[in-house]
Parts: C-alpha cells; sequence; structure tokens
C-alpha cells in the first residue's frame, strides 16, 4: 500500500535479504554438526489462524487485511499508536469545567425558550422577528387578521402567507437553536458526554451531507444574496431603484412607462443582479469551493470504483493495491500482480505475509535486476513467497496487539487525568524500533509488571518482526521468565544443560565470534570482571597473555575449562603449549608466557582470581557437555547478521553469580557486533530481563553507540542499586526511553525525577482570612455560624504564577504511581523526545 506505507518508518534494504540463510539455524533445529545453509522448505506453511487488528465500522464482507491496510495511520507523538489514531485538536487553555459547561448550557437553553416565548408573543420589540419574512414576501400577500383561526374564509394570497409564516417560524426556531448552541457551547457537551454509539450514529448521518459543513460560508453567502434580491424585486426595498430614478427623467415613466424606461430598467435590473451575484461570489468564495467541491466528488466517485484502493468506511487512509501492483502490470509481469491481488482480496494472506513480501519489494525497488526472481516466486508461491528460513509464517500465538505496518506493540493506555500531558490523555502506548533503537530502561520492583507487560510483547514484536525480514532478537532470561515458547525461537540457549542448546552440538561461544585475541580478551574480561572493582582492562592483559599463544598455537581460541586450567598455572597444559608454540614457530608468544609465568609469582595477580570466576561458569555448565564442546560454538555476531529469533535461558537457582557474568558477556557481546556488522539495514535487539550487575563501563559506552547502528537494548532492572553508583546517571544519559513502575524506592525515583527535568506551570496560592466586614447584622450572622460550625467565616485571596517544577516528583512516582502503572518516556532515534507519561500497562 504505497500512501499507507508513506506513513511508517524508512524500510530497511539489506544486502542479503534476497537469500536468507544462517549456520546456526540449520544446527540449531537439525542437531548436524557443521555449518550448512538452511534449504527452503518444500512445503507451502499453513495459513496464520490470526486476523490482524481492524479498523472498526469496516464492512464485513471486506476481506480482514484489506480493512487492516485501509486503517488510518496517521503521524502522532512518539509512543502513541497510530492505527485508528485520532489526532487531538489544539489544547485550549480556557478549557471550561464540567460544572462549568453543563451550567452555561442550560442557561442558553432557558434563555433561548425566553427569547422564543417572548417573539412568539409579539411582548414589546420582540414584534420585529416576523419583518424579515416581509422582506422576502410580495405586500400583496398581506397579513392574517389577528382573529383568524383555522376554518375561517380566507382567499389564496392569505393563505400563501399563512404556510410562508408555517416556514419562517421552522427557520427561525432553527436559527435560534444554533445561535443557543453557540453560546452554550452545546457541541461540546455533545462531545463530551454523549455515548461513543450515539456520536458514531450521528458522525454517519452528517457525513452524507458533507457538504454542507464544507461549504457553509459559500451557503450563507448564495441565502444572503437570495433575500436582498427577493426583498428588492418584489417592491418590499426599492432603495436600489433610486440611482435609476436620478439619471433617468421623469417623462421617462411618468405618467406612464415609456420604451426608454423599459429598456434602461431591464438593463439596470441585470446590472444590479449582476453585483448582487458578484457581492455574493466574493464574500462566499465561490469558485475555490466549486473547485474543492467538483474535487471530492471525483475523488469520491472514483473510490467507489477502485475496488482495493477505496477508501473504507471508518478509514481515512485509502487502501491501494498491495506491493505496487500497477508497477508489476507496467514492467511486464501480470501474472505475479494478479496472484498477489488474489491472495490478498481472498484472505489467504495474513498481516504478517503482507511485511514480509513488502519488505522484499522495497529491496527489488532498490536492486531492479532482482525483479524477474522476485516475480517468478511471487506468482509460484502468493502469500507464501520469500518466507523465513525457518518456514514460519506466523507465531503459534499472539499475547499482544501489533501492527506490523508501523512496526508497533501496544503495551497500555494513558489515562485521561492531569498529570499527563495533553496530547497524550486517552491516548494507547505502544513501542517500536523508532524508540527501542535508542534502548529502553525499566526499573521496578518484582511483581510490578516489567516481564509479563513489557518485556514479553517486546520480545513477541521482535520475534515477528524477524519472521518479515526486518529484524533480528536476543532475549535472555530465566526459564521462569517464560519470555515465549520454543518453536517461536529458531535457537533456544540453555546454559547449565548438557545439550547446550535445543538439538545437540552447541554451546555460546565466551569470545562472541571475535578472530582477534585482543578483542577476545577484552569481551571476556569485560562480562568477568566488569561488576568488581577490578580494572577490565588489567584482566584483559592477563587473558590475552594465556588465549594469544593458545590461538598462535593450535589456531583457535582456549575454551573455559582450557583457560581455567591455564589461568591456574597447570603446568603440564602450560609445558605442552610452550612445546606447541616451537613447533609453530611462534617464538614471539613464548615471551608472552613468560611474562604471564613472571606476574604469577606476585601477590596481586589476578590469575588466581580469574580462575575462580571461570569456575563458576564451569560449575554452572556454562561449557556444555562434551558433545557440546565438540560442536560448534554459537556465537551473536553469526546470529546478528540474519533475521534470527534467539533466546538464552540463564542457569537455574543456585548459580547467581554465573548468570550474571554470561548476562555482562552476552550485553558485551550484543555491544560489539551490533556495531561492526557489516549490513545495519535490519534492526537488531537485545533484550535483558534481569540486568543485575550487567552494566559496567564499557556497557555504557557501547549502549550509546547502538542508536545510530539501528541497534537497541531492553534492560529490565529490580533497582538502580544494581547499577555501580557512579554509573547510574551515565545509565540513564545513555538510554532515551526510561521506565520507573510502581513501587520503586525514593532514591531510585530521584534519579529519575533528575532525568526528566522540569517544566514550567502556573502555581496557584490561596490565603485565607477572618471575615471582619460588615455591620452589625453581619457580624451577628458570622457568631451564629461560629455557633453552630464551629468555624470562623474567612475571606480567600488567590495568588497564580508561574513557576518551574519537576514534571514527576521522586515523592509522586514512589507514592502517586498506581500499581500496575507506570511512567514512560520515549525518545525517537530522529532525537524526538517525548515526555513523561503515565502509562496503564496491559
Amino acid at each position: 500500500m504505497k500512501t499507507a506505507r508513506q506513513d511508517v518508518a524508512e524500510r530497511e534494504r539489506g544486502a542479503d535479504g534476497a537469500e536468507m540463510s544462517w549456520d546456526g539455524a540449520r544446527g540449531a533445529r537439525e542437531g548436524r554438526e557443521g555449518a550448512q545453509p538452511v534449504p527452503r522448505p518444500g512445503d507451502v506453511p499453513p495459513m496464520p489462524r490470526r486476523s490482524p487488528e481492524t479498523a472498526p465500522e469496516t464492512a464485513p464482507d471486506t476481506p480482514p487485511l484489506v480493512r487492516w491496510l485501509g486503517a488510518p495511520r496517521p503521524p502522532a507523538s512518539p509512543g502513541v499508536w497510530r492505527q485508528n489514531h485520532v489526532p487531538k485538536p489544539p489544547e485550549d487553555p480556557d478549557r471550561l469545567g464540567d460544572r462549568e459547561l453543563v451550567g452555561g448550557a442550560v442557561l442558553a437553553a432557558l434563555l433561548g425558550w425566553l427569547v422564543w416565548w417572548l417573539c412568539r408573543n409579539n411582548v414589546l420589540f420582540f414584534e420585529w422577528w416576523i419583518r424579515p419574512l416581509d422582506w422576502v414576501t410580495p405586500p400583496s400577500w398581506g397579513k392574517l387578521p389577528d382573529d383568524w383561526r383555522p376554518g375561517m374564509p380566507t382567499d389564496d394570497l392569505f393563505v400563501a402567507r399563512r404556510r410562508a409564516e408555517d416556514v419562517y417560524t421552522v427557520l427561525f426556531a432553527v436559527v435560534l437553536a444554533c445561535v443557543t448552541g453557540r453560546l452554550g457551547h452545546w457541541d461540546e457537551v455533545w462531545r463530551r458526554y454523549a455515548p461513543a454509539p450515539a456520536r458514531r450514529i450521528v458522525r454517519s448521518v452528517l457525513d452524507r451531507f458533507w457538504w454542507v459543513g464544507r461549504h457553509r460560508r459559500p451557503l450563507l453567502a448564495l441565502l444572503a444574496g437570495g433575500v436582498v434580491w427577493t426583498a428588492c424585486f418584489n417592491g418590499n426595498w426599492t432603495f436600489w431603484l433610486e440611482p435609476l430614478y436620478a439619471v433617468v427623467p421623469d417623462t421617462w415613466w411618468k405618467p406612464e412607462d415609456t420604451t426608454q424606461y423599459t429598456v434602461t430598467y431591464n438593463l439596470y435590473y441585470l446590472l444590479y443582479t449582476a453585483l448582487l451575484a458578484a457581492l455574493a461570489a466574493w464574500a462566499g468564495r465561490w469558485r475555490p469551493a466549486w473547485l474543492e467541491f467538483r474535487a471530492e466528488l471525483r475523488r469520491r466517485r472514483h473510490g467507489d470504483d477502485a475496488g482495493l484502493s477505496a477508501v473504507p468506511p471508518g478509514g481515512s487512509a485509502p487502501a491501494a493495491p498491495p506491493f505496487e501492483v500497477a508497477d508489476l502490470n507496467a514492467v511486464g509481469h501480470p501474472e505475479a500482480a494478479a496472484r498477489l491481488a488474489e491472495e490478498l482480496r481472498e484472505g489467504r494472506m495474513s498481516d504478517l505475509d503482507y511485511a514480509r513480501i513488502d519488505r522484499r519489494w522495497q529491496e527489488v525497488r532498490a536492486r531492479p535486476t532482482e525483479l524477474d526472481r522476485f516475480a517468478e516466486e511471487a506468482a509460484a508461491s502468493g502469500a507464501a513467497a520469500f518466507p523465513h528460513p525457518s518456514g514460519s509464517r506466523d507465531l503459534a500465538a499472539r499475547t499482544a496487539q501489533h501492527d506490523l505496518l508501523t512496526r508497533q506493540v501496544r503495551i497500555g493506555q494513558a489515562p485521561d487525568e492531569e498529570r499527563n500531558p495533553y496530547a497524550y490523555r486517552g491516548e494507547e502506548i505502544a513501542l517500536d524500533p523508532a524508540v527501542l533503537g535508542t534502548s529502553l530502561l525499566a526499573v521496578g520492583p518484582p511483581g510490578s509488571g516489567k516481564t509479563g507487560r513489557v518485556i514479553r510483547p517486546v520480545t513477541e514484536a521482535m520475534c515477528l518482526q524477524a519472521l518479515t525480514g526486518q529484524a533480528a532478537v536476543v532475549a535472555v532470561g530465566t526459564a521462569r521468565s517464560a519470555l515465549g515458547p520454543d518453536d517461536a525461537f529458531d535457537v533456544v540457549l540453555h546454559i547449565g544443560d548438557p545439550d547446550g542448546a535445543r538439538g545437540p552440538g552447541y554451546h555460546l561461544d565466551p569470545y562472541g565470534g571475535a578472530t582477534d585475541t585482543d578483542e577476545a580478551a577484552r569481551l571476556l574480561a569485560e562480562s568477568l570482571v566488569g561488576g568488581s572493582r577490578v580494572e577490565p582492562r588489567e584482566a584483559a592483559a592477563v587473558l590475552v597473555q594465556l588465549i594469544g599463544p593458545y590461538h598462535a598455537a593450535y589456531r583457535q581460541l582456549p575454551g573455559v575449562p582450557e583457560l581455567r586450567a591455564m589461568l591456574d598455572g597447570a603446568p603440564a597444559i602450560l609445558a605442552t603449549l610452550r612445546e606447541d608454540l616451537r613447533l609453530a614457530g611462534a617464538f614471539d608468544q613464548e615471551r608472552e608466557l613468560d611474562a604471564r609465568a613472571r606476574q604469577t609469582e606476585r601477590p596481586d595477580d589476578l590469575g588466581p582470581h580469574l580462575a575462580d570466576l571461570l569456575a563458576l561458569l564451569d560449575r554452572a555448565g556454562f561449557s556444555g557437555g562434551e558433545g557440546a564442546r565438540r560442536g560448534r560454538p554459537f556465537s551473536l555476531a553469526d546470529a546478528l547478521a540474519h533475521p534470527m529469533r534467539v533466546r538464552v535461558d540463564l542457569p537455574p537457582t543456585g548459580h547467581t553469580e554465573a548468570a550474571r557474568i554470561v548476562t555482562r558477556l552476552l550485553l558485551a557481546q550484543f555491544t560489539a557486533a551490533a556495531v561492526t556488522r557489516p549490513d545495519r539495514s535490519r534492526f537488531v535487539c537485545l533484550i535483558l530481563d534481569d540486568a543485575t550487575s550487567a552494566v559496567t563501563r564499557g556497557t555504557v559506552r557501547g549502549l550509546t553507540q547502538l542508536r545510530p547502528n539501528n541497534a537497541g537494548a531492553v534492560l529490565a532492572l529490580r533497582t538502580l542499586d544494581d547499577v555501580p553508583k557512579e554509573l547510574r546517571t551515565g545509565l540513564l544519559g545513555a538510554v532515551g526511553c526510561r521506565m520507573a513502575f510502581s513501587g520503586i524506592t525514593t532514591w531510585d525515583a530521584e534519579h529519575f525525577a533528575r532525568a526528566w527535568g522540569t517544566e514550567w506551570t502556573e502555581d496557584t496560592d490561596v490565603t485565607r482570612t477572618p471575615d471582619r466586614t460588615g455591620g452589625a447584622v453581619k457580624r451577628l450572622v458570622r457568631l451564629v455560624r461560629r455557633v453552630f460550625t464551629g468555624r470562623d467565616t474567612t475571606t480567600e485571596s488567590v495568588t497564580v504564577r508561574r513557576v518551574e517544577r519537576e514534571r514527576w516528583s521522586a515523592s509522586e512516582l514512589a507514592h502517586r504511581v498506581p500499581p500496575r502503572h507506570a511512567v514512560l518516556s520515549v525518545t525517537r532515534v530522529n532525537g524526538e523526545p517525548g515526555p513523561p507519561v503515565l502509562v496503564r500497562l496491559g
């Protein structure tokens, strides 16, 4: 759909999108050793059972996907759900309160009824209400007698006058009701208090008379011109003839009209009529109104005949044919165009199929040489064309509301209350790669809803977008987190499981796929000592003294057991390593071993400490079984190069420190791989259900580099105390999306309050002083009131001033956020910020 796609985020154009394959997915699914491309699935996957969310008030016989495409998606503020979003009018600073609004409407109604009664009974000057009727009716019609009753004899002129008065009375009542409604703000009362079904019915009825609402000024000008013309030419107004009498001799029309007067009068008649028409056209702007009216008629007429291009009921954006069907026909591929259009109309195409094929079409537009291949596969497979290498066309179940056209997932709704900004009140809140690309930090105690209401929906959204080829996701959590079923992921790594992964032969690579020994040592050191007072650079220097020689001797990096043994100073393995280095001719690496041997004699040597940390990983089953060590290591660098869905289950309870090391390892590997990957058109996301002790100086620096590389991280914390004190401010500054859940502590809330800053607001001070004014009667009344109520009569003095206050104070965040709520602020990748908004999750 060309029109709707222009409103969504920029499409990625990947160089490897034509043929998606990777080594890890085949091994994880088939359990084979070695790296082989994933073949195309032989059978067409089944049609997904779930239909996308559609726009309301759509025709029941319209295919769900057509209705979904036709739903309006206007631009909105960051974090606002765009599907079927209705933009709000600008905020009115003089908005009336409920009591003032209702009271004004009732008062205006009473005033209108009083004016109507006075006019109908001809009280005082209200008898003039009938005068406009005298202007447009001929004087020969006369007036009915005051004592006239139905059934009394009258002539035809009196009957015409009576009917004219009836019509005029109805019109006068309508005008009076419009004026009264305008004064009493009846339209605002209707919008604020009328039920939604009633508003929809009235809106549908008024939509049939759209030309009245859009062209009120031309119609009023036409009506005013008609009234003036009728009053002038029926004998009621004669002032318009004065210029004619001033220039025409009296002999032309006294005692009877002459030929010269008749000709002059008719010419003057035509000129006066033309002048009235010109004035009415100028005042009513007839020409622009006519052009707009004709264009609207043409649009509606063509929309009714355009099939899929018609404006769907309840939608404002036309649903164009899919995948540029017209362009496919134009370039000579009618079979592909017909097959895709047929799949769409008959309901055999899902929203995920549309997003997947549309992404491939965007790649074809960037590389026209792939057009023939696109048309061939589209004509052969239809909605099942260009499948994900896993063969899946959807998830088994969706637990959240998704819009794959805007790539949003709904997480809650902003309540309509004063604490929220006007633009967000009552709006549904959603997350998408445009805001997740700045990374999200969610802080809240256990049970506040972080996992179930934010982490799981975001994980599900990333898995859906991975099936369309637009994203890659790595979700990290414990088995209790339940981030998704196994069949929703391509690879599931169980740290501590003897098999090491779903399917034998895989284990997590501790070096993240790095081939440079210095980079491998840096990543491993960051994960081992990043959460302690040990400097990661010193730990990396120790590790590289062993990793470098091992790589030089065996052309591979050491595993966790081998590296642990070398750090412990095992003489046998070090002697074997020296001998192999001599055989390989790597004499420079022998000096690294000599330096390591000298450092082991120092009392502050880091080797034993690093060996103890590696022992924690080994005891937690990080290396997996013997079969896993013989198999191929799984690295994030390989996973992020393809639209993969990866879930990592951390070690179970009892290996807390090992789980934290693995979390730091994954975060360090992700920040490094996301920046260095060659193809950055695909959004990659790391989701940490528990980022406790995972934030280090290196990862904070890495988070700041994710935004320009089309990557983002979602970090969930129980409290900011899990982050070193010196890194808390840097972490809040590195992420663009911040989320504080209900139940956070006051000291955590202080960090969020400072991060969200201040704003100008009006502060009202009310001062009450005892009332001492008045005479004896008033003082007696005050005395009686104080005797019976115990309160003194006071006078109030109100002072309003503009002050700068925090958007959300620490006390409000800690004590005024209701359960199952959170305060969320988002920032788009382009730098557009959003204010902190209270969100009802779910």
